[in-house]
């Protein structure tokens, strides 16, 4: 056995970001896909592969969609229990129900059961990457990172920092909140497939102070991702703005402290100025769109197609448990029933490019993961295109791979799923 396997199926790829042209003409298909030592090491049609890697071992899945696995760029780990709670706002769904299940994670047995349980359930749903928030408690980034590192997955998390505007027990200090995250970043940090992520919850439950010490965390770990919530509500920017007084403006909370950066994620940036649009893309700082949770919540809609015109860089994102599902397929349909409610609905091209290379870039790690190509880690799904009856009878009028992936897209859940390989292992 030659330790190379030969997966064949519809292999989707990206040359180019369809945004920036056509999008129909963004990807190329493949016949077939070859994976060797975790890495994708070869693509083409079935017939060249099979001459090219005799010796390889053959798994033919027919005409399923073969992909990178999706790329979630902004989630709670911590949330998995909570997903799907009525009814409430930005700052009432953080008091009734976030923190207090926040407050579970002090008990490290209770983080790791639930690290677990969130890295099935993604799995379940294709999805090989997230970037999570912790919580205030070091247990609770270790438990992700440990089974993480069990599964060979690669994923980036930090943890949460908050010194006020939260209960008793969820509130570290300016200092221990920079101790912490640099013991939990030396630890962890670069280790295996793990990245750690330096976590100020956003600037309202942070003083001056706590986020000017982990401004400098981040100047001395400039290589290390850092990220945030930024103008996710008109009620939170409000809170922000009394908060705050002297900035001038949302993003000026963050910049005035050394949070501003190419490396840093800002989640939902919905309701940006015009000076905050400009420093973002000057930056090349990530905004990562939250669609799913945008709704739930009752946030408002992301300019998509005005922030991609200006070149900002863009992920995708479900923000469990926010967010109302931890499948990307459903956070797609989402991105494009904001984008119709805007009147600029997006392709099925650029659907699938924002959870896969999209959120990949936003994380600058586009030259690791997000595209089925040869070199990239073997992070891929394989998606069933007819897996329940509503979507295989609308599948088989398709004209093209588009009006074949579109309705995956739009009806589609964890069904959908066919296989799921981390690393080049067959997981799911």
């Amino acid at each position: 056995m030659s330790g190379k396997t030969l997966l064949i199926g519809q292999v989707l790829s990206f040359d180019n970001d369809p945004f920036q042209g056509a999008p129909a003409r963004a990807a190329r298909l493949d016949g077939a896909l070859v994976i060797a030592g975790g890495r994708i090491v070869d693509r083409g049609s079935a017939a060249d592969l099979r001459a090219r890697h005799p010796q390889a071992r053959v798994v033919d899945h027919g005409d399923r969609l073969i992909m990178a696995g999706f790329v979630d760029a902004h989630v709670h780990y911590p949330q998995t229990a909570i997903i799907a709670s009525w009814g409430k706002r930005l700052i009432d769904w953080l008091n009734t129900y976030t923190f207090p299940e926040e407050m579970a994670f002090a008990d490290p047995a209770y983080a790791a059961e639930i690290a677990a349980r969130y890295l099935d359930l993604t799995t379940a749903n294709g999805t090989t990457t997230v970037c999570s928030y912790g919580t205030i408690h070091p247990a609770s980034v270790d438990a992700f990172f440990t089974e993480a590192q069990r599964r060979g997955q690669r994923v980036a998390a930090g943890k949460t920092c908050m010194d006020r505007n939260a209960p008793e027990g969820l509130r570290d200090t300016a200092q221990s909140a920079y101790d912490d995250s640099r013991a939990l970043l030396e630890k962890w940090h670069g280790l295996d497939r793990l990245s750690y992520v330096i976590t100020p919850r956003f600037s309202p439950t942070s003083t001056p102070e706590q986020l000017g010490a982990l401004g400098a965390l981040w100047a001395e770990h400039p290589d290390c991702l850092m990220q945030t919530h930024l103008s996710e509500q008109t009620d939170e920017i409000a809170w922000v703005k009394s908060l705050y007084p002297s900035a001038r403006d949302y993003l000026d909370t963050y910049e005035a402290h050394g949070l501003l950066g190419p490396n840093g994620l800002y989640g939902h940036a919905i309701h940006l100025e015009p000076r905050e649009r400009d420093r973002l893309r000057e930056v090349g700082a990530a905004l990562i769109h939250c669609p799913t949770s945008n709704t739930f919540i009752g946030s408002g809609l992301f300019d998509m197609a005005g922030l991609m015109a200006e070149g900002q860089r863009i992920g995708l994102a479900t923000d469990t448990g926010g967010g109302s599902s931890f499948s990307m397929l459903r956070t797609m349909a989402a991105a494009y029933e904001i984008g119709q409610l805007r009147g600029t609905p997006l392709h099925p091209a650029q659907l699938m490019w924002l959870a896969t290379v999209g959120s990949a870039r936003a994380m600058r790690m586009e030259d690791r993961i997000g595209n089925a190509a040869p070199g990239m880690e073997a992070d891929l799904v394989v998606l069933d295109l007819a897996s329940t009856p509503a979507i295989a009878q609308r599948a088989a009028r398709a004209g093209d791979i588009w009006e074949a992936v579109f309705p995956t897209i739009m009806m589609g859940d964890d069904r959908a799923v066919a296989q799921v390989w981390i690393g080049g292992r067959a997981v799911a």
